[in-house]
């Protein structure tokens, strides 16, 4: 791996742990000489952890379409600042230069990112790492829906192992870097066609 794309808030949210820990990711991947891919903002978790891998001299690579530039303020310290047409360009743009994905807490564009990410894995599109930092068990209900998901019948047990999960920054980068892509059986069968 080379370089983990995150996606993550445009907000810090309402508690101090959640900066912390975008700031501990950055210094993770500095430490680790991984560079970032991530949305180009200079606010929220976004700037926090760019600033953090920034500090810690691993590159960074944002990705933000013209129309959100001036609303997430797009990081003015970025060396290599891409800026595109629409948000599809950006998930396509940031897929396309990563080597693995990890989200940290964030809202609906993060959840939509990253859930768009997975299915790509489900759907053999790539074989890339894909973790959840799960900060303070912000993830938790989210890993409860999947649960359900399988219990209902909507998504297999195994392409659960699709999706890393863990609290520690560093745990989360080493179980991505020994990370084996498990291998699928068709998620349909022909009976259910």
């Amino acid at each position: 791996m080379r370089h983990i794309c995150v996606f993550c808030g445009s907000s810090v949210g309402a508690r101090a742990v959640f900066a912390d820990t975008a700031r501990a990711f950055g210094a993770a991947l500095g430490r680790r000489g991984l560079g970032l891919v991530y949305g180009g903002g200079k606010v929220g978790l976004m700037g926090v952890l760019a600033d953090a891998t920034l500090a810690a001299s691993s590159p960074v690579v944002g990705v933000i379409p013209e129309a959100l530039a001036a609303k997430e303020i797009a990081h003015a310290g970025l060396a290599d600042l891409r800026v595109v047409g629409s948000m599809h360009e950006r998930k396509a743009l940031m897929a396309d230069l990563a080597d693995g994905f990890v989200a940290l807490p964030g809202g609906f564009g993060t959840w939509d990112e990253f859930c768009e990410i997975v299915t790509w894995a489900q759907l053999g599109y790539h074989r890339k790492p894909c973790g959840l930092l799960n900060v303070a068990g912000y993830y938790d209900p989210l890993l409860a829906m999947v649960e359900r998901a399988v219990a209902e019948g909507f998504v297999r047990q195994s392409h659960t192992d699709i999706v890393l999960v863990d609290d520690d920054p560093d745990r989360l980068l080493d179980r991505m870097a020994s990370y084996t892509p498990p291998a699928f059986v068709k998620w349909i069968s022909r009976d259910e066609t």
